[in-house]
């Protein structure tokens, strides 16, 4: 839906069908709807809602998925008169996280996200139900709904699911304690879903985390030991989840204490899908969630990934500059191809400088000139000046 003030609006709907595919489903239609607010009752309108359900028909397909939330009342009306199921982009989202989940602490988290959705949903879910009559040993007592049964037995289960989770963060706190005492230096990958960084990951530590070309492939943090060089030493290196357009916030909220391992660290490498044409609003999206979780002034390095997928004639120069942010902050930048390996030494010799000069306590170096083909990062939408074009 594009009501003509949201900048992140995708008018081809590439990562909603990217998403849908990622939780398994197959999109066979899409519709755009432009309305300058969204109808109260179902959100598109009735007669874009007309459309949708012919092409709901004419397709048969089994459900339809916005991309933006819908609220309870809006997607209950959708499905009475879609006559399929009907979810949101949030819902969607829960649904691949809790497909991917594998470790407990993932599991959890997810849980929790998923259970604070559905609180949300109760409304008037249940008006087949009639009251139910009170008497003796009753639980709820007289006339209590189902739908506040619900409630209360779902709000059980995320106090529940919260001290589980305030468990693991402890736990979480005291092991970063016992590698703050070892002088561990912690470098996390952060950066847009599927920007590559469990891809660079191994390349980096020569593991074998799951790297797959899908939204989310990867959502429980790993860590792994980072040789670097007689100097500079090992470094601990996390893989964290990779953040989104629109990330609920319940979910940045739940996985606060996987997100922790960024606001912790002392260096983050933001990686960036250079082929993307989208690089520019996906840059933007990750640094919103940094400073939503605390980790907005971790010092960075920018790692531009996928290079091997960009033209000849569009492929930086150099393989390393330095670019002045908008908030005036001087941050090195790194173009890699972790798939085939371009520019992983020259990566991993930036990270050396970074942890010999936090040893040594040096100044900065002097600024590496700019790749006259490359642009900083608030300068337009291209990597290279000529011509200005998406990447």
């Amino acid at each position: 839906m594009d009501f003509g003030k949201d900048p992140g609006f995708d008018a081809t709907l590439d990562e909603l069908a990217l998403l849908a595919q990622s939780a398994g489903d197959e999109p066979v239609g899409r519709v755009i709807a432009r309305r300058k607010a969204p109808d109260a009752a179902l959100f598109v309108g009735s007669g874009k809602a007309d459309e949708i359900k012919s092409m709901v028909l004419s397709t048969g397909a089994q459900g339809a998925i916005f991309d933006q939330a819908l609220s309870p009342a809006q997607q209950r009306n959708l499905e009475r008169h879609l006559g399929v199921s009907v979810a949101d982009r949030t819902g969607v989202i829960l649904d691949i996280f809790a497909a991917r989940a594998q470790s407990h602490e993932g599991k959890l988290q997810v849980e929790l996200a998923r259970l604070q959705y559905m609180a949300t949903r109760l409304v008037r879910r249940w008006s087949h139900l009639e009251r139910q009559s009170g008497g003796i040993g009753l639980r709820g007592g007289p006339g209590e709904a189902q739908i506040e049964l619900d409630r209360r037995m779902i709000g059980e289960r995320i106090k529940s699911v919260k001290e589980r989770l305030e468990k693991v963060k402890r736990q979480r706190g005291t092991q970063r304690k016992a590698r703050e005492r070892r002088g561990t230096f912690r470098i996390s990958l952060v950066g847009y879903t599927n920007a590559g960084k469990s891809t660079l990951f191994n390349a980096l530590v020569k593991a074998r985390a799951l790297a797959a070309d899908q939204l989310f492939a990867t959502l429980d943090t790993t860590t792994r030991a980072l040789w670097l060089s007689d100097e500079a030493g090992s470094v601990s290196l996390s893989d964290t989840v990779g953040f989104i357009r629109d990330l609920p916030h319940k979910l940045v909220e739940a996985f606060q204490a996987t997100l922790q391992e960024a606001a912790d660290a002392d260096l983050l490498l933001h990686v960036v899908d250079a082929s993307s044409p989208l690089w520019i609003e996906q840059c933007a999206e990750v640094e919103r969630v940094l400073d939503e979780i605390g980790a907005s002034q971790v010092p960075q390095v920018l790692v531009y990934n996928k290079c091997d997928l960009l033209e000849e004639s569009r492929r930086p120069r150099h393989g390393v500059d330095w670019v002045e942010r908008a908030n005036g902050q001087r941050v090195r930048r790194v173009f890699v191809s972790a798939r085939d390996g371009t520019g992983i030494d020259a990566l991993r010799q930036v990270l050396a400088d970074a942890v010999s000069q936090r040893l040594n306590g040096a100044a900065e170096p002097p600024s590496l000139p700019a790749d006259p083909r490359s642009l900083p990062l608030n300068a337009g939408p291209s990597l290279i000046s000529h011509p200005p074009h998406h990447v």
